[in-house]
């Protein structure tokens, strides 16, 4: 296996459109790093460029430390997993998996433990005789993991590998995946559009949007401290509540006003508000819906919680959980994830608690930046 380094890459295409803005990124040997975004934001263009699939405009990819822009993608010892598997149809699984080992003129005896290892790893050696077509979507995708196993590559590529399978498989096989990678010690750059599949992944997630880097860092670190509004709203499902609103000092007391009811600023955030400009009132509080509670009697309040009138207006049972979708006068859409509770009634006004000390504040607009958050790891 082996480093990979992009410094300063940049993509351009004809016509001015620039997929790819400044990317610059160490990935350390056998690291798992998701890149993650909305469609169009550059993502899989980055991998092709690993790949040597696109050409890099300007900028420079080093992997196991030799400089690649010029080196074409044969010879840069990569594997490549492809969201369409891209298996030869009339060829047999066994012949798929040992293709490029023979265009190589590995020995047959190698080609056949190699091929034989892989499958006793990935539980398909009985599909070894069978053609793709007679494969289910998740052994198909199976063959084309082994197929780049076998190959011993310094690096894998996976590029939205688990989109055309069900629910139930993207499950089973995102734990493959990172078992695999455990297993192997593979260097691994993995592309996805699912959230859930970075966080659950990644050593180290790149969250990207119009071809540029918002944040890198552990899935923890970007989820309970996202460093805008963007990111923040990204990942988590369902995905953070924003409620607009202005500070108001009431008799040196600070208090986010959000049009129904003035909730007071927790005392860990209020130095990092004040430093604001005075005209800056404007302000957006993000909320998790985890950390939305709901009346129980069984249950007491978290210290900082303060207490918000909403009104239910659909409720999305999930077993044990369930969504409750909620509304203020002044914000039409919030929504709580919750353990089931019987007797929720929709169309009825409730108190539902905020708790105060694991909100987050951001500066207005869809790339606003974060002031102040503080995630479970910082309560003392």
């Amino acid at each position: 296996m082996a480093s990979v380094e992009l410094s300063h890459v940049h993509k351009t295409y004809d016509g001015g459109f620039k997929a790819v803005d400044d990317f610059s990124l160490q990935i350390a040997d056998r690291e798992f790093i998701v890149l993650v975004g909305p469609s169009g934001c550059g993502k899989s263009t980055t991998l092709r460029m690993i790949a040597g699939l696109e050409e890099i405009s300007s900028g420079t990819l080093t992997i196991g430390g030799r400089l690649m822009n010029d080196v074409a993608p044969k010879d840069r010892d990569i594997a490549m997993v492809f969201q369409s598997y891209a298996l030869y149809p009339h060829m047999s699984v066994f012949e798929n998996m040992a293709f490029a080992l023979s265009l190589r003129k590995i020995p047959k005896a190698t080609i056949r433990d190699k091929v034989q290892r892989a499958a006793e790893t990935l539980g398909i050696t009985r599909q070894l005789d069978k053609r793709p077509r007679q494969l289910s979507g998740g052994q198909r995708q199976r063959v084309a993991l082994g197929r780049a196993i076998v190959r011993d590559p310094k690096c894998f590529l996976f590029d939205e590998p688990l989109s055309n399978l069900d629910a139930k498989l993207r499950v089973e096989m995102r734990a493959e995946i990172k078992r695999l990678h455990l297993q192997l010690g593979s260097t691994t750059v993995y592309v996805t559009h699912d959230q859930e599949e970075a966080i659950t992944l990644g050593d180290r997630v790149v969250v990207m949007k119009d071809g540029v880097v918002q944040q890198c860092a552990g899935p923890l670190e970007i989820y309970h401290r996202p460093v805008n509004r963007f990111v923040a709203g990204f990942l988590g499902t369902p995905p953070m509540n924003f409620l607009n609103g202005r500070l108001v000092d009431d008799r040196g007391k600070l208090f986010f006003d959000e049009g129904t009811a003035k909730l007071p600023v927790p005392a860990w955030a209020a130095p990092a508000l004040r430093q604001r400009p005075a005209a800056s009132a404007d302000i957006v509080l993000g909320v998790r819906p985890e950390i939305l509670v709901l009346p129980r009697h069984d249950s007491p309040l978290p210290p900082n919680a303060v207490n918000l009138p909403m009104k239910v207006w659909l409720v999305q049972p999930l077993g044990a959980t369930m969504d409750v979708h909620l509304s203020t006068t002044s914000h039409e859409r919030i929504v709580a994830h919750v353990d089931a509770t019987a007797g929720l009634g929709v169309g009825t006004t409730l108190p539902v608690a905020i708790d105060m000390d694991r909100v987050h504040f951001f500066e207005p607009g869809e790339m606003g930046r974060a002031i102040v958050h503080r995630g479970l790891e910082d309560k003392s």
